[in-house]
């Protein structure tokens, strides 16, 4: 009897030591797999992360510059190209157009196709609308090889849309003002560069012995790169270099009343044009407007300094004696000007 219930006891203390053998292991497996597991996870996450980032930087570096999204603009080649006009350096010169003109282009269609026709020469007047008949008098004496722009010192420019060629011209408009002051400001050289020659003309001038073609062609055939036509000699006050005369075709020099000329290749005996219609070579405009003031109104004595512009003088400034013009002598300005 002692013998089996020592064997009994034996036996339940042996299942014990198991249950806690067990017990045991199973928490240290446990701990092992507990801390094995999330290295495991992370590693592969870490893994497949990195493989994916790998694969999106590598889109990204060939189809997008490196510096896109990060809030700067990518650096483009420095350039500087010192005969590059001024404030243009940094760029391609294959790109810089430093000059203009008063081409009218279509809103549509290629831009080749816009000129059927480009005017050579550009034509001035200092308008208002009580002149208007006599400016489309004088508009017709000009062929389309001549753009026309009309500087309005009243302000009323649609009015002269009843004269169909006023719609193909050029208008502007600033109250109570002279053609000097519309000429510094619109007539930059590097604007109206494609024109050979530019006409600044009053509004008060009779043509009808001007034919303007005709004109031309003997400006570039005495080599004249300030002119005028010449005045009739027997209407208002003129000069007697700027009166025409009947037996030539331009002249370059007269003879004044004893004592005014110093010099006879110096104005006003030579060298000399009135500023009731001149007409400037493409380059000698280009001086002449640097020399114009910005508070210069009615250019009295502009027309002593013009041979400041050409050299010699007294052989590129004349007067174009058979197309001539009469001088109206018509103060529409003036009445203007006293509504200040």
């Amino acid at each position: 009897m002692g013998t089996s219930h020592r064997s009994g006891a034996s036996k339940k203390s042996s299942d014990g030591a198991r249950l806690v053998i067990t017990t045991i292991m199973g928490i240290v497996f446990g701990y092992f797999i507990g801390v094995s597991f999330p290295f495991v996870s992370l590693a592969k996450i870490n893994f497949f992360e990195g493989a994916m980032n790998r694969d999106h930087h590598s889109l990204d570096t060939r189809s997008f510059p490196e510096t896109v999204g990060s809030g700067s603009t990518p650096l483009a080649p420095k350039i500087y190209v010192p005969t590059n006009p001024r404030g243009a350096e940094s760029l391609p010169p294959g790109i810089v157009v430093s000059e203009s003109d008063f081409y009218l282009r279509r809103l549509w269609g290629e831009p080749s196709e816009d000129l059927k026709r480009k005017p050579k020469y550009l034509v001035t007047f200092t308008v208002g609308l009580d002149q208007r008949n006599n400016i489309n008098a004088a508009v017709k004496k000009f062929s389309e090889d001549f753009q026309i722009m009309l500087f309005h010192y009243d302000g009323r420019t649609s009015e002269w849309d009843q004269f169909e060629w006023s719609k193909h011209a050029i208008h502007v408009s600033v109250r109570r003002q002279t053609k000097w002051w519309y000429a510094k400001r619109f007539l930059q050289p590097d604007v109206i560069a494609a024109y050979d020659y530019i006409f600044i003309w009053d509004e008060d001038l009779g043509v009808e012995h001007f034919n303007a073609e005709k004109y031309i062609q003997l400006v570039r055939k005495h080599g004249l790169e300030i002119s005028q036509p010449g005045l009739e000699p027997n209407n208002g006050l003129t000069w007697q270099m700027t009166k025409r005369r009947g037996d030539r075709e331009v002249h370059k020099v007269t003879e004044e009343k004893p004592g005014w000329c110093s010099d006879p290749h110096l104005p006003p005996c030579a060298a000399f044009v009135e500023i009731m219609a001149p007409v400037f070579s493409r380059d000698a405009w280009r001086c002449v407007w640097h020399m114009i003031q910005n508070d210069l109104v009615h250019g009295w004595g502009l027309d002593f300094a013009l041979r400041r512009c050409v050299e010699p003088a007294h052989e590129k400034i004349g007067v174009v004696d058979s197309q001539w013009i009469v001088h109206q002598v018509i103060p529409s300005l003036g009445s203007q000007l006293q509504l200040r």
